[in-house]
């Protein structure tokens, strides 16, 4: 690892996105005028470079590199090597937050396949590689499919890690919120309140995850109807991110919104309007131009000033 690779490594890791990026593409410089294109090094460095633009948010450019390095490693070291391996899901990853959900699809069924032939279904890898092609069919529309490869997924991580591991508990939210996806609320509840009970449990209960989870429920309640329920978990989770995340931080502000809704459905619609207002003033102050949580938020604020 050169001089130059060590500091981008480094800048990425402590979260400086662009600063990492740059810093990559003068190190996949340096090695290509050194060792050539096709150089282990050389095509290692352009993995990293393409990591460091999905890190920044760039995603088609993570994609154009991605792509590249993918054929090359398959070429190079072959489709058996961890790189390759490594670089397949990375491209996954791209794909899904570029939206480009066909593509991710396809390809996260031959990486899926091509970890359970190498390293065997309950590998950690495999069932990472399970849950991103999850997490792509709920994002193309497919719950149904999500709910089957998260099912798979968690009874491979129940068995290897065990019940109590956060990667477990993580896909029980994320079963809990595919069945949510598919109306299937009678199955989602349960899991919303098995993961919330674990997370209290084992992360406590001002753990951000734990947090999560309990909007979650509060959401499944709301839901179901059981209002009275939703409005107390509402209301609990606001106030726990206020105190525990800060007033202006985007999953308090979620909280706020989701506070308001339920208020607006139980016929408090001026406590409701006057919540959506300030969160949205908020959320345009703190967050960045275009941020979804703002769009949404204005949207809801429309919605109910429409009555």
């Amino acid at each position: 690892m050169t001089a130059s690779d060590r500091l981008a490594g480094a800048t990425l890791a402590g979260g400086l996105g662009p600063e990492a990026v740059e810093l990559y593409q003068r190190a996949v410089a340096a090695r290509t005028r050194a060792a050539g294109p096709d150089h282990p090094g050389t095509v290692a460095a352009r993995a990293d470079l393409g990591s460091a633009l999905l890190t920044a948010g760039r995603y088609d450019d993570a994609i154009d590199v991605l792509e590249d390095v993918l054929q090359a490693r398959a070429r190079i070291l072959g489709p058996d090597d961890p790189g390759t391996l490594k670089t397949t899901d990375d491209l996954v990853a791209a794909y899904l937050a570029a939206g480009r959900y066909p593509e991710a699809i396809r390809l996260g069924r031959r990486a899926l396949t091509d970890r359970e032939q190498r390293q065997g279904p309950g590998h950690p890898g495999t069932i990472a590689a399970r849950e991103t092609l999850a997490s792509a069919c709920l994002a193309a529309g497919r719950p149904k499919d999500a709910v089957a490869h998260y099912r798979r997924a968690l009874s491979d991580r129940e068995r290897s890690c065990g019940p109590d591991d956060p990667a477990t508990i993580a896909t029980v939210r994320a079963l809990a919120g595919a069945h949510h996806a598919a109306r299937r609320l009678r199955e989602a509840l349960p899991l919303y309140e098995r993961a919330l009970r674990d997370l209290e449990r084992v992360q406590g209960p001002d753990h951000p995850d734990t947090l999560g989870a309990r909007g979650n429920l509060a959401s499944a309640y709301h839901s179901t109807g059981r209002m009275a329920t939703a409005l107390e978990l509402y209301e609990r989770s606001r106030a726990d991110c206020q105190r525990v995340l800060g007033p202006y931080h985007p999953d308090t502000l979620a909280a706020q919104a989701n506070l308001a809704h339920a208020w607006y459905a139980m016929g408090r619609g001026d406590e409701a309007l006057a919540l959506l207002q300030a969160t949205l003033a908020d959320c345009e102050r703190v967050l960045p131009p275009g941020d979804q949580l703002t769009t949404a938020v204005r949207e809801s604020l429309a919605a109910v000033e429409r009555g």
